[in-house]
């Protein structure tokens, strides 16, 4: 079996990579051309990897590598990701993120149309969400540009879907993970918590809107359902999720208190980093994934967070010059 990831140097497409090369797939990337490397997250894996010079924004591009490659699974996991930042660069997260999976489906399409497709939709298509919790028939309402441009790809993967593809949307919650960029809020508060145990950083961290509730899983949890969505006999699109929400609050009080800190003396809050229009919560509903795909998460919140903040002190560790290891072991959780 071959597969072709898009973002197979992001969260997921790391975590997905490992799981197909495992599964005896070989396992074709496509990753961005910049002046330096940002190929972290798969480095133990690199020479196992097929990959190759090409973006969502590059149609031909994509018709020439899906007419080369002749992949069984494509996995549309590449986008700009960041919600936040999708306010002020729109067009591209337009472009990038829904035109982009119109590019790969018609490229799939002329060049290969039997390969499998699954696109990374999102549980921000909810945004101010009409029921909770939210599963595969709750109406959709986005508030951010990134948002929009998913719900674009959304309606394209079912329109494409109907013309014949075997093509399905994996709505998923938020997931995380030691590999989750550090731009993101959940990084953000582990990686300054880390910093602030060892006396590495001395200012406060400075967060948003601490209210939002989200409904957060592990990602490598997450990228099996992405499979098995695909070994299906019929596409479908599922709901992934937890089913249990928590705030931010909650999330960096956990992070904090579990190195013996008090949150409170540490995290301020900035106004710049709230969004111009708020998704408050979003608690999704993954009963589908389970009755079909067999899928339930394992690890809880607690857990998860704690994964993250000591794979942050080992970091962070390594960083001050101590024993704590190499970093790259604990990316590879």
């Amino acid at each position: 079996m071959k597969a072709l990831i898009t973002g197979i140097t992001g969260q997921d497409g790391s975590y997905l990579a490992e799981l197909l090369l495992g599964k005896g797939y070989e396992v074709h990337g496509i990753i961005r051309r910049s002046s330096s490397f940002n190929t972290g997250r798969i480095d133990p894996i690199f020479d196992q990897l097929h990959l190759h010079y090409g973006d969502l924004s590059d149609g031909s591009a994509l018709n020439q590598l899906i007419g080369a490659i002749k992949p069984d699974e494509v996995y549309n996991l590449g986008a700009q990701s960041h919600v936040r930042v999708s306010f002020e660069i729109p067009e591209y997260t337009a472009d990038a993120d829904g035109i982009g999976a119109l590019r790969l489906l018609e490229a799939i399409k002329a060049q290969c149309p039997s390969a499998k497709f699954y696109q990374a939709s999102s549980s921000e298509l909810f945004g101010r969400v009409q029921q909770i919790p939210q599963n595969e028939e709750t109406p959709f309402y986005p508030r951010s540009p990134y948002g929009v441009a998913k719900l674009f790809a959304f309606w394209t993967t079912v329109n494409y879907r109907e013309m014949g593809t075997f093509a399905c949307n994996g709505i998923l919650f938020n997931h995380e993970s030691p590999r989750r960029g550090e731009t993101f809020v959940t990084r953000k508060i582990t990686k300054a918590a880390a910093r602030i145990k060892l006396g590495l950083q001395k200012e406060p961290l400075l967060l948003g809107n601490l209210d939002a509730k989200r409904d957060w899983g592990y990602a490598k949890e997450y990228v099996e359902a992405m499979w098995r969505m695909l070994q299906q006999d019929t596409p479908e699109d599922f709901v992934i999720a937890t089913g249990e929400t928590h705030t931010v609050r909650e999330f960096a009080s956990e992070a904090f208190e579990h190195l013996g800190l008090d949150w409170q003396e540490w995290v301020g809050i900035d106004p710049k980093y709230y969004r111009p229009t708020e998704v408050d919560i979003l608690l999704g509903d993954a009963s589908k994934a389970a009755r079909i795909l067999g899928w339930k998460p394992q690890v809880k919140f607690k857990e998860l967070v704690r994964m993250m903040v000591d794979s942050d002190l080992v970091k962070a560790r390594f960083a001050q010059g101590g024993n704590g290891g190499n970093p790259c072991d604990w990316d590879w959780q």
